[in-house]
This record gives C-alpha cells, sequence and structure tokens, in this order.
C-alpha cells in the first residue's frame, strides 16, 4: 500500500506537468486512492484508540490534518490549474469552431462565386492551409462541421472541374491513401485501448483524410460510404463507453448507499448493545462494510462527495457510541475491580480460621458476591486467579486441619473404648469408693476429645450402659441414680457454639416440668378442701396428700438440677 507521503509526492510530480487537461482521470483516481487510504489510517487509529481505552491504556491517536491539509492544496491548486487550462482550451476551441464557420462560409462563397479556376484553387490552398492549422472545436461539433468541409470541399472540387487537371495516377494514389486511412480506421474501431486515446486518434486520422486529394469519381461514393460509416461505428463505440462509465458510476453510489444504510442499522443497535459480545460483532462488520466501501469504484464526483460525508458521519456515529460505552463499562469495571480486590482481602484474612464453620460459611459467601458482582474486563483473569488461590488455599488448609483432625477422633475412639472395657471390667461392692471411681472414669472418659461422629451416638450408649450396670452394683437409689445421670449428661455437652443452645434447651425443660408439677400440685391441694369427713373420703385425702408431697420432691429434685445448669 502507498503511503500517505507518496501519494503527497505523486500529486508534487504532476505539478511539473504543463498539460493537465488529459490528466483528469489520474487526479480523480489519486484523489480517491489518498482519501480511502486515510479512511484506513483513521479507522486503524480509531480502532487502536479503542482498544486502548478498553485495556485502560493511555493512547494519543496520530493526527494526519497536515498531510491532509498538504494533499488538498497541491490538489485543489492543480485541480485550479486544470479548470483553468480546460477554460482556456473551452475558448480556444469556440474560437476554432467560429473560424473554422469562417472558413466554410468563404468556401461557400468562393464556390458560388468564383468563376477564375486559378483564383478558386489559390483560394481552396489558402483556406484549407488555415483549416489545418486551426486547433480543436468542441467535440459535440466536430462530426458535423467536418461533414459540412468534407461536403464543401466536394463541391468545390467538382464545381472547378479539379478532376480534369489531376492526372489518373494521383486519383489512384490519393485513392490508396484514402484506403490506407480507412484501413487505420476500422483497426482503430476494433481496438480496446484508453477511450480517450481512441478519440485523440481518431482525430488525427480524420485529418489525414480531409488532406488526401479527390479519388476516381466511379470509387469514390463506396470509400466514402465506408468511412463514414467506419467513423458512426467509433463514435457509437466511445458514446458507449461513456454510457457505461455513467451506468456504473450509478450503480457504484447505489452500492455505496447501501452500505451506508446497513451502517445506518448498525447504528441503531448499537443504540441498545449493552454487552462486549455485541459490540466485538458490531465493529467487526463495520470494519467489513467499510472494506467493502473502499473496494467499490468512484461515482459521479458531486453524488460521490455527499454519499462519502453520510457514510463518515454513519461510521463516526457508531464509533461515538463505542466510546460512550466503553466510558461507562470502564466505570463499571473500575468499580467490580475494587468490590473483588476486597473480597480478595477479606480472603486472606481467613486463611488462619479454616477449621471454623463461620470460615466456611463467609468463604462461601465470598464465592457468591463474587458471582453476583459481574465482570472486571481485561483484568477479570488476573483477579479471579488471585482470588481462586486463596480459596484453594483456605480449602487446602481445612483439608489438612480435616484430616489432622480425623486421625485425633479415631484416636479419641480407641481411648474411649479402652475407657468403656475397663468400666465393665470394674468390681464395686463399696459405695462410696465405687462411686469415687466411676466419677475418676467419667471424668476421664469426658476429658478425651471427640470421636468420629457415625461412632459417637453406639459410644455414648454403650457408656452410659456400662455406667447403669456399675450403679446397680453399688445399691444406689433411684434418685441418686438419676442425680448421676443427669450429672453425666450435662458433662456430656461439650464446649462449642451448640453448648449454649444444648444447656437452655435443658433448662426450658425443667422449668416447664416444674410449672406443670406445680399446678398439678396446686390443683390437688385446691381439690383437698372438698373432701368429706368420712373414713372413705380420709382414705382418698390420704392418698392425694402423698401424690402432693411425690410431686413436691420431684419439682425439689427438679429445683437442684436447675442450679446445676451453669449459665454462660
Amino acid at each position: 500500500m502507498n503511503s500517505i507521503n507518496a501519494l503527497i509526492d505523486q500529486l508534487s510530480t504532476l505539478e511539473t506537468c504543463e498539460d493537465l487537461i488529459g490528466l483528469g482521470k489520474e487526479l480523480s483516481e489519486l484523489k480517491q486512492t489518498f482519501e480511502d487510504y486515510l479512511l484506513e489510517l483513521e479507522r486503524i487509529e480509531q480502532v487502536n484508540s479503542l482498544d486502548a481505552r478498553a485495556q485502560g491504556e493511555p493512547y494519543e491517536p496520530k493526527d494526519y490534518t497536515d498531510e491532509k491539509n498538504d494533499f488538498y492544496t497541491r490538489y485543489n491548486i492543480l485541480k485550479e490549474k486544470r479548470k483553468g487550462q480546460i477554460s482556456l482550451r473551452d475558448t480556444l476551441e469556440k474560437e476554432n469552431l467560429k473560424l473554422k464557420k469562417e472558413l466554410l462560409d468563404e468556401l461557400k462563397n468562393i464556390i458560388e462565386g468564383e468563376e477564375n479556376i486559378g483564383v478558386a484553387f489559390n483560394a481552396y490552398q489558402r483556406i484549407h492551409e488555415t483549416w489545418k492549422k486551426i486547433g480543436d472545436i468542441p467535440r459535440d461539433r466536430r462530426d458535423e462541421i467536418q461533414r459540412e468541409y468534407s461536403r464543401l470541399l466536394e463541391i468545390f472540387f467538382y464545381t472547378m472541374r479539379i478532376y480534369r487537371e489531376i492526372k489518373d495516377h494521383d486519383y489512384k494514389r490519393n485513392l490508396q491513401r484514402k484506403q490506407k486511412v480507412l484501413t487505420q480506421l476500422q483497426q482503430l474501431r476494433n481496438e480496446e485501448q484508453d477511450i480517450k486515446s481512441i478519440e485523440q486518434r481518431l482525430r488525427t486520422l480524420q485529418d489525414e483524410w480531409e488532406e488526401v486529394g479527390p479519388v476516381p469519381n466511379e470509387e469514390w461514393e463506396a470509400i466514402k460510404a465506408k468511412y463514414w460509416e467506419t467513423i458512426r461505428q467509433i463514435y457509437d463505440k466511445i458514446n458507449a463507453h461513456y454510457d457505461a462509465q455513467r451506468q456504473v458510476y450509478a450503480d457504484n453510489i447505489a452500492g455505496k448507499k447501501a452500505l451506508v444504510n446497513e451502517v445506518s442499522k448498525l447504528v441503531e443497535e448499537a443504540k441498545t448493545a449493552q454487552n462486549a459480545k455485541v459490540w466485538d460483532r458490531l465493529i467487526q462488520e463495520v470494519k467489513t462494510i467499510q472494506e467493502a466501501y473502499k473496494k467499490i469504484g468512484p461515482g459521479k464526483k458531486s453524488e460521490n462527495d455527499a454519499v462519502w460525508k453520510a457514510f463518515r458521519s454513519e461510521c463516526d456515529a457508531l464509533f461515538a457510541i463505542k466510546k460512550t460505552f466503553n466510558k461507562i463499562q470502564n466505570e463499571t469495571f473500575s468499580e467490580n475491580i475494587q468490590r473483588k480486590q476486597n473480597l480478595i482481602e477479606a480472603m486472606k484474612g481467613l486463611l488462619d480460621s479454616a477449621n471454623s464453620k463461620e470460615s466456611l460459611a463467609q468463604v462461601i459467601q465470598f464465592q457468591k458476591e463474587w458471582k453476583a458482582i459481574g465482570s472486571t474486563g481485561k483484568a477479570e483473569p488476573k483477579l479471579w486467579s488471585t482470588f481462586r488461590g486463596s480459596c484453594d488455599a483456605f480449602f487446602a488448609q481445612k483439608d489438612a486441619l480435616n484430616k489432622s483432625l480425623d486421625r485425633e477422633k479415631e484416636e479419641n475412639l480407641a481411648k474411649k473404648e479402652t475407657l468403656i472395657e475397663e468400666l465393665k471390667g470394674l468390681t464395686l461392692s463399696e459405695k462410696t469408693e465405687g462411686l469415687s471411681k466411676l466419677r475418676e472414669l467419667s471424668n476421664a472418659f469426658k476429658a478425651v476429645g471427640p470421636v468420629p461422629h457415625a461412632k459417637n451416638n453406639d459410644l455414648w450408649n454403650r457408656y452410659q450402659n456400662a455406667l447403669q450396670e456399675q450403679y446397680s452394683h453399688l445399691k444406689l437409689s433411684e434418685a441418686e441414680k438419676e442425680d448421676l445421670l443427669f450429672t453425666e449428661k450435662l458433662h456430656a455437652i461439650k464446649p462449642g457454639p451448640d453448648r449454649q443452645k444444648f444447656l437452655q434447651k435443658e433448662r426450658g425443660d425443667i422449668r416447664r416440668q416444674i410449672e406443670r408439677m406445680t399446678q398439678e400440685a396446686n390443683r390437688m391441694e385446691t381439690n383437698l378442701a372438698f373432701f368429706a369427713r368420712s373414713k372413705g373420703a380420709d382414705t382418698l385425702k390420704n392418698e392425694v396428700e402423698q401424690k402432693i408431697e411425690g410431686l413436691q420432691k420431684q419439682i425439689a429434685v427438679l429445683t437442684r438440677r436447675l442450679k446445676q445448669i451453669p449459665n454462660e
């Protein structure tokens, strides 16, 4: 691809050309190439700027204003210079047309009024030499003027009876020369070279045809017909070229307008685009459309400039929306980055408490919060790697602690199994000494740490059964057994987050039992007043009084147990 300076240098080279009229197409193509290349450079700068912003990096787009101004200054100077040359050419062609019309009028006057053949021939020679020296005339009048000149010359030569003074071999030579010109015209008709070159060559060959003198009269009509038929075919070819070119220009403009509409649709979609995936597709589609626009050839200049402005405006509108989206997204990313960094710092603070249930719940909550926060853009992989690393470290530490705790629970299970076997193997008889030994074993059993959860209930039941079996050997009262079992029950509640809940439940159960028994005792005491004094009534009254006494004893036991529950 040409560099922008190379295109300016090409324009500088054209400044040295004296004749700019024939360089119209080259100038237009050079301008189109420059504009396409400048568009590409500006698009690249836009894309680079968007990528840099998306990455949070500073980027200063390159400004091509100086190169653009330099190019258009030079181009406009050349354009005006060419315009001046065209204007001068048009003026000269009009002047030449006027001169040729005057020569035609003079030739008419000679034909109609001059009887002296010598004077007439000299006048013809002067007119013909002057005709050849006159330059181009407007293209739309060339065929008409040339036909009229040829017609008048034909009349002149016949009128002046020149044919009688020209020898037969001159006629034949002129015929050969005209046949040669005709052959060249026929070749030109079939050539595929540049149309402007064909037009220039056509004018030269027509001038050569007119310079050739008369031919034998019997040959003239046939060769003249071939000549004008060939001329007509060449002009048809020229006109067809310009018609086709106009159609190509129209098709190019239609194609470019269609692309403007496509970008316009993308702009409408961009107004509601809310995620990077949609924007990636939109940017890729507009790039594809821009590439397609560059490949379409030029159109009529006035229409080409207008459609280009519309196309550029739609592209600028889309990139402006993208810029706003990036700004909002970057602000959201910045906020999300800070929130996720806060979670990372919070995770670091939990690494020293991996064995805590509260810490595990907090980690799970952090993971949920992380998902709820949303994306942080290009910072996401690094942040996620750090956060996940902290989570993995936490769970790795927790797994290590759990494995260690599992080993410890297995060891505790073995210790408690040993104590249960020792408890089963005791032979107790004396109450005081037996209770002391049982309390010693009970304390030892309670001092052992936790065992695997699946074995805990079975182990505790076997321990309780063994303990009750030993209590039965000591001949304890039922109340003493219940007190001892209650004490064991309290001691079995291990320190931990659930201890307070268990103690509170036990306290509530006992208070409800006391309240229920107190109400029952009060109800019975109230009913005592209704018993009549009789032998049967006294017996029933004694039974109720015994029940009341039993309830009061139970209340006393429960009250004592209530005092045993520690206030924690």
